[in-house]
């Protein structure tokens, strides 16, 4: 019987890291889809929604494979920040950002054949108090026009952030142990693990 392939439908360079080292074998193709921004559904139903977008678009043209897709949004005062368009909408979020807790939500979606399963997770994040000087610090050693929220945890997050409760890997963009699940739940297993 032949192995079924795992195709990961992002370009996104953390979700291949993070799929990586769960010890999955893994192609990527980047999906071309077009994500939602609505603030009139719940951030879970939004990642989810546009996860599965994702998702669908490269699973459309790959039947056999299983094909795993995911979109992380940060959430402040019922708001899903997504990425900035520039460094100055940059810096307006992390001013917005600064000294309080936010939410960092995941969704995943997982389709082969017929079977699509969209699942999440939320971690909460607190940022320090931060001024103009220490985001424009942290504006020119992180690229962050392809981040939500316009920061990264793994890029001097210690420059922004306080604590977080929750999955690490959510925060960076995708929460491995629920993707281990699923994907074990899907028949694949990690190679040399």
């Amino acid at each position: 019987m032949e192995k079924v392939k795992l195709i990961l439908a992002s370009g996104s360079p953390r979700r291949r890291e993070l799929l990586a080292e769960l010890g999955y074998q893994f192609e990527v193709v980047t999906s071309d889809a077009e994500e939602e921004h609505r603030s009139d559904i719940s951030l879970v139903e939004l990642c989810e929604r546009n996860a599965e977008i994702k998702t669908q678009a490269v699973a459309k043209d790959l039947p056999e494979a299983v094909v795993l897709g995911g979109d992380t949004l940060v959430y402040v005062d019922q708001e899903p920040l997504g990425k900035p368009k520039d460094l100055a909408e940059a810096k307006k979020m992390l001013r917005r950002l600064s000294g309080r807790e936010h939410h960092v939500c995941t969704g995943m979606c997982l389709i082969h054949g017929d079977r699509v399963e969209a699942f999440h997770e939320v971690s909460s994040v607190f940022f320090k108090e931060v001024d103009d000087a220490t985001i424009d610090r942290y504006l020119e050693q992180v690229h962050v026009l392809d981040k939500a929220g316009s920061y990264a945890i793994q890029e001097h997050g210690d420059m922004l952030i306080e604590r977080m409760e929750g999955d690490y890997s959510n925060v960076v963009g995708m929460p491995q142990r629920l993707v281990d699940v699923q994907l074990r739940s899907f028949g694949l297993q990690p190679e040399g693990l």
